[in-house]
């Protein structure tokens, strides 16, 4: 695998049986891979505006929740704000009349409606507008829309400045047999209430809890008496104890509007709005993130809807030259990827006291930063869809953090490391050993695929204290762990101290990226980092090895035992059972420690696949924190961390790779809004599975790491993406520079033409362009002429 220099001919195939897809089976795509996942439960959405402090968090039945303080963890810029939250939550008539009563006791928000709503973004609109749908059998729909908007419609200043949703309630369609005249619906009107808790057992990992007692507005809410028997439209404002505003209301022409305190909840309110059913008719909110004084709401809403939204596209509409541009036949695909980079970019924030830009871990749950995942969301995500200005805004951060941090280890205590990379104290979550290669790789990877001049410059020395932490911290022997490779500390969560494989392979990973980049620069010091990394290599091999030796075995269909590889050569974890796939051996292959041919790395696959854990799994009633299986080559833990899939990718394992790619954008995502989840139908809000995804479609296509000096085109190309409709992928970044790749099927569907285009930095030796098994392709045509689709083209 490229950067470890370990590529190998895959060895012959041990027996093991899989749940690859069996023989005949059609190939996946999106819509085979929506019969593997139903669309998750649970969701949540942010909601919001670039680097802002704060976002809003649109819940899947439609409630707004506007948040500035911490929900789960707590991070000091946002303590002042704590308490001064605010939701609405949209409560429509029951079939018997009236409306259900505000909840008295704590339980799960899908416990009231499984959890389903259908949502979606509106694909007219270049700016993220999220719609929630109300499909109501007394012969109406209702569309609720909502977006953020960021008065001025540019950059954030302070990042604490008023923030504003507008939201609309809209009837988008009436039965032309049988509908009322006049539709009432109620919002109730609180603080947050619904809050992310757990887990639990039998249930799929952190779900969304009500909880009544939070709920309750102190010193309550008024609005203003409104005399309206013309029902014509008319603003109303609903402010809070301070005469501040909370929302504001425009009603629809011909619709009504009253508000009083709900009968058995004190310090909830029932916002009752009418409006008739004609296709059209709407109810418009405005919702300040934090109160805001009369004056200033009114001077937003008084640009009016069609003004702020036609600002808001403009805004969303820019993005720098570098982006790439990815259309394929399937329009999920291509959302995925309009819709992923404006997520990344809300939830994110600018220091107010800084002005620092940094990515964040997630929007209500984790708006703090655990720096090893979240890094994939640059240099697996972002940087290779050319966001490259975006990337370098949100990483300066660490170059002024660097050295100021002693890594979570009892090895490092009373030294001082400048060369560490960490996350700032100030947005830490839980700090973990693999921060610092984590970093390194960002770095790397950035300088490699950008080749800007500038940032290598200055960034050349901080990489290089990087370099030299990772020597130093392999070179310590206080403690009980393998010598020679990162030493013991804080591997995940747990807050137990072991020598944890994911800190190994983020250790090696951003070491070899950044020996590659000197290498490139001619640098004098490469060849000893490139020396020190391949005596680590080493070293993790043999102690692989030696752990295999004493770990509990496992008995394949052949009965041939195989090792079962614990997370960690040293120390004993609490939750091993699952961080053994999600944080544990298979990262190796990733890492360019052990290749994927490895019989070792092959039979530890199979064992997530196929082994003993397959038999306990359930995939109705299962926790993520259970043992964990490869569901459909999917983590059944946490499906950021599908490691498989790059073993997939390495061998050419085309049906378990697809498998993968498709499992993880259907299943890892929500099927409306794109979000990620940490783990199935809980804990939303973030980018958590988004780079590996993005990583393996451009991949699949544009491939520049399957190999050290070759670049390699439609290696593992869905077939799904071979029709006559063309597929394009443009200013595609690799380490040799962009790659312009478009193709298409010929009107017969027996030759596929391919147009190529390289504008490079650095030249690769060979271009490799690959046939397409399983397709009817017979000739393919690359910049017009034609060769035998049976075999590689070298240009």
């Amino acid at each position: 695998m490229a950067g470890g220099g370990l590529l190998a001919e895959p060895a012959a195939a041990d027996t093991f049986v899989s749940t690859a897809l069996s023989a005949g089976s059609p190939e996946p795509d999106v819509e085979l891979a929506k019969h593997w996942w139903l669309p998750q439960r649970n969701v949540w959405t942010p909601i919001g505006w670039k680097g802002h402090l704060f976002r809003f968090t649109s819940i899947y039945n439609g409630a707004l929740v506007a948040e500035p303080g911490a929900v789960i963890s707590q991070k000091p810029n946002t303590g002042p704000y704590n308490g001064k939250n605010f939701q609405f939550t949209v409560v429509m008539p029951q079939r018997g009349g009236g409306f259900r009563p505000f909840p008295t006791s704590e339980h799960e928000v899908w416990d009231d409606d499984l959890g389903y709503r259908q949502q979606g973004w509106d694909e007219d609109s270049d700016a993220p507008v999220l719609w929630t749908e109300y499909r109501r059998q007394e012969g109406l729909v209702i569309r609720e829309t909502v977006f953020g908007h960021l008065p001025g419609g540019g950059d954030v200043d302070t990042a604490i400045e008023p923030l504003y949703a507008w939201v609309r309630f809209e009837v988008v369609y009436v039965d032309p047999i049988k509908a009322p005249k006049d539709f009432v619906f109620q919002l109730w009107l609180s603080k947050a209430y619904m809050r992310p808790q757990g887990p639990y057992e039998q249930e799929n990992g952190v779900p969304l809890r009500v909880i009544p007692d939070l709920a309750p507005i102190d010193g309550g809410l008024t609005m203003q008496r409104v005399w309206n028997p013309s029902r014509k439209p008319v603003t109303v404002p609903i402010s809070d104890k301070d005469d501040n505003v909370r929302l504001m209301v425009m009603t629809a022409q011909g619709g009504t509007i009253g508000m009083a305190e709900n009968d058995k909840a004190s310090g909830v309110y029932d916002l009752q709005l009418g409006l008739p059913v004609e296709v059209g008719a709407h109810v418009d909110l405005v919702v300040p993130l934090m109160p805001q004084p009369l004056a200033d709401i009114k001077a937003e809403v008084a640009q009016g809807r069609e003004s702020v939204l036609a600002e808001c596209t403009a805004y969303w509409k820019q993005r720098e030259p570098s982006v790439a541009t990815i259309r394929t036949p399937e329009n999920y695909v291509n959302q995925v990827i309009r819709r992923g980079p404006q997520l990344a970019q809300v939830v994110a924030e600018k220091s107010p006291d800084t002005g620092l830009y940094t990515f964040l871990s997630g929007a209500y749950a984790y708006d703090v930063l655990w720096s090893t995942p979240t890094s994939m969301v640059s240099h697996m995500f972002l940087d290779r869809l050319g966001y490259h200005d975006v990337v370098e805004k949100h990483i300066e951060i660490y170059k002024e953090t660097q050295g100021t941090r002693v890594p979570p280890s009892s090895v490092f205590e009373g030294g001082t490391y400048p060369g560490y990379l960490s996350t700032p104290k100030v947005l830490q979550a839980i700090d973990w050993m693999s921060d610092h290669g984590a970093i390194l790789e960002i770095l790397a990877t950035h300088a490699m695929l950008t080749n800007r001049r500038e940032f290598i410059d200055r960034w050349m020395e901080p990489i290089l204290k990087a370099c030299d932490f990772i020597v130093e911290a392999c070179g310590k022997t206080n403690h009980n762990g393998v010598k020679g490779i990162l030493p013991p500390g804080h591997s995940t969560d747990e807050g137990a101290e072991t020598q944890g494989m994911i800190g190994q392979a983020w250790t090696y990973k951003g070491l070899t990226s950044a020996v590659a980049l000197l290498e490139r620069e001619g640098h004098p010091r490469a060849a000893e980092f490139a020396a020190f990394a391949e005596t680590f290599r080493q070293t993790f091999v043999a102690a692989m090895h030696d752990l295999a030796d004493r770990s509990k075995k496992w008995t394949d269909e052949d009965g041939k035992e195989w090792p079962v590889l614990p997370p960690q050569f040293s120390g004993t974890g609490v939750w091993d059972d699952f961080t053994m796939l999600d944080t544990g051996a298979l990262m190796a292959v990733w890492a360019g420690l052990m290749p994927a041919s490895d019989p070792m790395m092959k039979s530890f696959v199979e064992f997530f696949r196929v082994g003993p854990n397959t038999k306990l799994f359930d995939p109705v009633h299962h926790n993520a924190l259970y043992r964990a299986v490869l569901d459909h080559e999917q983590s059944s833990s946490e499906p950021c961390y599908s490691w498989n899939v790059f073993h997939s990718w390495e061998l050419g394992d085309r049906d378990h790779f697809l498998e993968g790619l498709y499992g993880l954008l259907v299943g890892g995502l929500s099927q409306d809004t794109y979000v990620s989840s940490e783990h199935r139908n809980a804990i939303y809000g973030n980018l958590f599975s988004h780079p590996i995804i993005v990583w393996s479609l451009i991949h699949s296509v544009v491939d520049d790491s399957i190999s050290d000096r070759d670049l390699h085109l439609l290696r593992i190309c869905p077939n799904a993406w071979l029709t006559s409709e063309v597929t394009e992928f443009s200013k595609i970044p690799t380490k040799y520079g962009q790659v312009d790749l478009a193709f298409r099927l010929s009107r017969d569907g027996r030759t596929l033409e391919v147009e190529f285009e390289g504008r490079w930095h650095h030249k690769p030796r060979r271009i490799v362009v690959h046939p397409v098994p399983g397709s009817s392709v017979r000739w393919i045509r690359v910049n017009g002429r034609k060769y035998r689709a049976e075999e590689r083209i070298v240009l």
